[in-house]
């Protein structure tokens, strides 16, 4: 019997939410089918089982937070002894035990919610966030438990009137007031995404952690533009995708992180943790969210290389195809806003990074060249740090030595 535990999906992510079983208790399952689904700030994504067998029990309901390394389910190998019978679906599957509660006083009146079932850290904080009652929802979960699905289901009802007892009604109102004219602005309200949820919470930790300050640097992409001109045609070709500019930032960047290895460390206490390696983080928007998939070794990949792990890992991110290890470790940030046709920003540090690098859109632009006017195409690059370990200083030296790289480019692409 195989216990099957609920993954890291990334180095400070401490729980994960399970939303969705791809599996019945009794069902066939291979080595790295997708099993279940789970959500974070960090992926959205589906887990693959680890060995092949039959799904013995299912241990978290759907819905449900559980930290990291939680057994959630557990699977009987292939050539192992079966179960004894089908295990039962989720209405009878194992529940935790519910929490202590403490008995009401004789004459005191029932807390709202007091006789539920345990209650996962999402469903409370839905509660909370909605002012919610929560004994007026009927829980569909194992053992009558209010899943995240009740909850959504009860905010999409429309309020229902409560009724006084008949000795404490008061007189009749008076007939309401007219409804306001049709087409007047209405307001519909809906619960975050468990994702959404993550990243909110991911954003307000770091702003929190890190005395953010932001520096812009304008840079002249020419020297790269015309390079890039020249082989996306062959790069297309011959490979099948686009040649961008992110690549050429990315390469520049670990030119940088390797002269000035302070950005590329993180922050333990009091102790700077250097790291050897530089693990790109790419930032890439998802319908209703935001993941960062790693390039590993992004100093150990040429232009070409570097394309190929960003399209890569963008297709497998927008598919919900990215394995847990591709999310975690990052030591470098860059998030390519430029891409919408934003100049500049000032992005969030991703904890527990200590600096990320915004790309702005390239653009013609004319600027002065020994007082004459020419076009040139020209990018903002925005680098936001944490000023507990980095000063304004180093972040522009560090800024100043990826501008050489990129003006004064001499890399070949193929």
């Amino acid at each position: 019997m195989t216990d099957v535990v609920m993954p890291q999906m990334g180095e400070s992510i401490v729980e994960g939410t399970l939303t969705k079983w791809l599996k019945k208790p009794g069902e066939r399952v291979e080595r790295d089918e997708f099993l279940f689904e789970i959500s974070t700030d960090k992926v959205n994504t589906e887990y693959p089982s680890p060995v092949a067998g039959t799904l013995a029990e299912i241990l978290v309901e759907e819905g449900r937070t559980v930290a990291i390394n939680t057994v959630v389910a557990r699977i009987a190998e292939s050539g192992g002894a079966a179960p004894s019978a089908p295990v039962a679906e989720e209405s009878t599957a194992p529940v935790p035990p519910p929490e202590p509660v403490a008995a009401p006083e004789p004459a005191a009146a029932e807390e709202p919610g007091e006789l539920l079932g345990p209650l996962s850290p999402l469903v409370r904080k839905m509660a909370r966030e909605h002012n919610l009652d929560l004994s007026r929802i009927r829980g569909t979960g194992a053992g009558g438990r209010i899943t995240r699905q009740d909850v959504e289901a009860y905010l999409g009802q429309p309020p229902a009137p409560t009724a006084e007892p008949a000795a404490l009604q008061a007189p009749a109102p008076p007939p309401p007031a007219p409804l306001p004219p049709a087409g007047q602005a209405k307001v519909r309200i809906e619960p975050m995404s468990v994702m959404r949820l993550k990243i909110a919470e991911h954003m307000t930790m770091s702003k929190r952690t890190s005395p953010h300050v932001t520096t812009v640097h304008r840079v002249d992409m020419t020297q790269v533009a015309r390079l890039r001109e020249r082989h996306k045609a062959a790069v297309k070709a011959g490979y099948g995708f686009s040649l961008t500019y992110l690549p050429f930032v990315a390469r520049a960047a670990v030119a940088a992180l390797r002269q000035f290895p302070l950005l590329n460390a993180s922050l333990d206490g009091a102790n700077i943790v250097y790291h050897n390696e530089i693990h790109l983080g790419i930032a890439v928007a998802l319908e209703g969210g935001l993941i960062v998939p790693v390039i590993r070794s992004a100093d150990e990949k040429n232009v070409l290389g570097l394309q190929r792990a960003i399209v890569d890992l963008a297709a497998r991110a927008r598919s919900r195809q990215l394995k847990p290890d591709e999310v975690a470790g990052g030591t470098f940030s860059i998030t390519n806003f430029g891409s919408f046709g934003s100049l500049m920003a000032t992005p969030v540090i991703n904890q527990p990074q200590v600096a990320i690098l915004g790309v702005g859109t390239v653009d013609k632009t004319p600027v002065a060249i020994d007082d004459a006017i020419a076009i040139r195409s020209i990018c903002h690059l925005s680098l936001s740090f944490d000023h507990r370990l980095i000063d304004g200083a180093l972040a522009d030296q560090f800024m100043t030595r990826l501008k050489q790289v990129l003006e004064g480019w001499s890399e070949e692409v193929l």
